[in-house]
């Protein structure tokens, strides 16, 4: 899948209209989160990051320089050392064990990890021409609820969906709970964060009400934005593909019933949720995008994945997350 975008740099207003697709290897997978929880050693739930190894467990942004602290990142491009995780996922077995689900890269080479995309419009839109506003330095946000566990509280975001793999190449359709059927190809997990700004506040005390929804439509069909939330931004996408083959026993799949649970103890799907903190080098993104280029990214620098693989944090809460568990990190109920 080819992408857009613009995406952040430099802390100006600076509208750009660019497409970036890349993938990012395995940083670390631990009980943090100090978006949500900062400060807390372990977090509630258990979380796969990838990026910058500044990751720690807390980052103040009036103190933690994503940019300045990391010395490398898990990411294609060097210049990105900016922060991205999401939830875990669990298969939870008949005799109530459970086990860690690996994640599969899309990209050859590397470690599990992610697939990050920045948009300044559809992902189909080849053309690329809308405008859009960088990010500035410190910004922050989350999408999704890890406490959501029915249809009517998900509404309140948008496109957070499951597809049902066949092979590689599958991308539709996408649904809003997990499947409820074996998957060949295993899972891939979309979270399409908000794509509008209040143009002031670089986080809000629940690190959603400084960002929007489009009015109306959605980022795809080019919704204009609120005016509490005017600016523009470039929408985020992450993909992760998580490697389900090993537990597509069709006994798990009866009468509308499945075998996995996110880390937080969601067995419905609809906690679906991400974090991101903004982080990429100087002015490193901004070039790129004025650039005018199109996936390609001759402006930033690219490394191998050896290297991406290389980049690691230390573990900090130091448990047991890989054997056959007989309960979920942090001891969450599945609800």
């Amino acid at each position: 899948m080819q992408l857009n975008t613009l995406i952040a740099a430099l802390g100006l207003f600076a509208p750009a209209n660019a497409l970036l697709r890349f993938g990012c290897s395995s940083l670390t997978v631990q009980r943090l989160d100090p978006l949500v929880e900062p400060g807390m050693n372990p977090s509630t739930h258990l979380h796969q990051i990838i990026g910058g190894n500044s990751f720690n467990v807390s980052m103040p942004p009036e103190e933690h320089d994503l940019a300045g602290l990391s010395t490398c990142t898990s990411c294609q491009f060097t210049e990105d050392l900016s922060n991205y995780w999401t939830a875990v996922l669990f298969y939870r077995a008949k005799n109530g064990t459970f086990k860690r689900v690996p994640q599969m890269a899309q990209t050859q080479g590397n470690q599990g990890g992610m697939t990050v995309y920045y948009m300044s419009d559809a992902l189909f839109d080849t053309a690329q021409k809308s405008t859009v506003t960088a990010f500035k330095p410190g910004f922050r946000m989350l999408v999704g609820d890890s406490t959501f566990r029915d249809r009517e509280q998900s509404r309140n975001f948008r496109q957070l969906t499951y597809i049902c793999m066949e092979n590689s190449g599958t991308r539709a359709p996408e649904y809003v709970g997990f499947p409820t059927r074996p998957c060949p190809g295993g899972i891939m997990i979309n979270q399409r964060f908000p794509s509008c700004w209040d143009g002031k506040n670089l986080d809000s005390p629940n690190h959603q009400d400084h960002v929007a929804y489009p009015e109306t439509g959605t980022f795809e069909s080019g919704g204009p934005c609120p005016a509490t939330h005017p600016v523009r931004l470039p929408q985020i996408l992450l993909e992760t593909v998580w490697d389900t083959r090993a537990f597509n026993d069709p006994a798990d799949f009866v009468d509308g019933s499945q075998p996995f649970v996110w880390s937080s103890g969601d067995a419905t799907g609809f906690s679906n949720h991400a974090d991101y903190l903004f982080g990429w080098k100087g002015d490193s993104l901004q070039r790129h995008l004025d650039s005018h280029t199109y996936v390609s990214a001759p402006t930033l620098k690219t490394q191998s994945t050896a290297l991406q693989n290389q980049c690691k944090v230390p573990d900090m809460v130091g448990e047991d997350i890989d054997s056959w568990l007989t309960s979920l990190p942090g001891g969450n109920q599945v609800s």
